[in-house]
């Protein structure tokens, strides 16, 4: 059986340019790949027709060929007609634009980003301020600029993959592609590494940092500072630094998003009888007055008194916990004091001590059901 024209194959005329052949395989064997038709024996003939005519014509010496001799001239050469692993290498160059075989090495990547964990106070977070920070950073090399060669020497293409960054590997009907084992993927093979950097192209370094940090910030909430990360490599654009802040315990008060708590001790006697106390705000100090009977535990409210949080409108409020504080160290007219106290409130224990008897009845209800 003869075959057919290879031009009348592919549907394209005589003088057609590289990529004009190229575009007219890649429309054929998209549409008569085995896979695409599996119901259609036909389409394997058509696709290996199309195969054949591509391999002859897009070589530029077996096309010159081709166009004095015609099938004569080429019959013996290596245009392969049957198996799969005849027309691997023309499927692999036309598929391999369509999912990025030919789009170059992948030899540029960003810097990776940088944590950076700032401890402040809490007057610091509330009210804002500015530090200064050192980090360890990836940079670029002085010696060899970031490109990994000894001076005097640059990177040349790698063997393995010829520069492409990727390898081919078989894989029965398919020829698969992976990142090249041995220049990862740049294209480039350090022959001669520089000695600073040891072929990497980055050394790491130190830099200072001024960092502002806004009032309000809360414990875990991060401050970007764009392209202050690592280096990118082979040109490749920086990283970020995220700095993270964490807020350093405080003597007196405890942090709850935009509230304030501490605990007030209070004397005995205040409790009992009332009384003016001053507790300390970020601010200063404020007085609240203690009403009479306070016990333990009671919370008073400064409105206004807390941190206003970076996306908040208004400040939060201090809350003030009572801890009614016992006597020690007592003295013996001290205890004989005390004592009399305590007996002359055993008298009306229901009055003077009505949570002790309303503690005491639920008691007796429980151990005698």
């Amino acid at each position: 059986m003869s075959k057919r024209d290879y031009y009348e194959v592919l549907g394209i005329n005589r003088d057609a340019s590289e990529d004009e052949i190229k575009k007219a395989y890649r429309k054929l064997a998209m549409k008569y790949h085995p896979d695409r038709n599996p119901d259609n024996p036909k389409s394997e003939e058509s696709f290996k027709e199309a195969k054949e005519a591509y391999e002859i014509l897009s070589d530029a010496s077996k096309r010159t060929t081709y166009d004095q001799y015609g099938h004569a001239g080429v019959d013996s050469g290596a245009a392969g007609t049957g198996g799969a692993h005849g027309f691997t290498d023309s499927f692999g160059d036309i598929f391999g634009d369509i999912f990025g075989g030919r789009a170059g090495p992948s030899n540029v990547y960003r810097g990776a980003d940088l944590r950076y964990n700032l401890e402040v106070s809490l007057e610091q977070a509330a009210r804002g301020t500015e530090t200064k920070i050192r980090i360890p950073t990836m940079e670029a090399c002085e010696t060899c600029h970031g490109s990994g060669a000894k001076p005097g020497t640059t990177p040349v293409t790698c063997p393995t993959c010829n520069g492409h960054g990727q390898v081919r590997m078989q894989q029965g009907f398919f020829s698969i592609q992976q990142t090249c084992p041995k220049c990862h993927g740049n294209g480039k093979y350090v022959a001669n590494p520089c000695g600073t950097c040891h072929g990497s192209g980055r050394v790491k370094q130190h830099k200072t940092l001024s960092v502002k940090i806004p009032a309000g910030v809360d414990e875990g909430d991060r401050i970007r500072l764009s392209g202050e990360g690592e280096a990118g490599v082979n040109g490749g654009p920086p990283g970020d630094l995220y700095v993270v802040v964490h807020l350093l315990p405080h003597s007196v008060f405890q942090r709850d998003h935009n509230d304030l708590h501490c605990e007030m001790p209070i004397s005995f006697t205040t409790a009992a009888l009332g009384g003016e106390i001053e507790i300390p705000t970020l601010d200063g100090h404020a007085k609240i007055k203690i009403p009479a009977e306070t016990q333990t535990g009671k919370i008073f409210r400064l409105r206004g008194k807390g941190i206003k949080g970076v996306r908040s409108h208004a400040h939060g409020d201090l809350l003030c916990h009572m801890i009614v504080e016992t006597p020690v160290k007592l003295t013996t007219r001290q205890k004989e004091l005390l004592q009399e106290m305590e007996a002359l409130n055993q008298e009306d224990s229901s009055r003077h001590s009505p949570r002790a008897k309303s503690w005491m009845d639920k008691a007796r209800e429980f151990f005698t059901e």
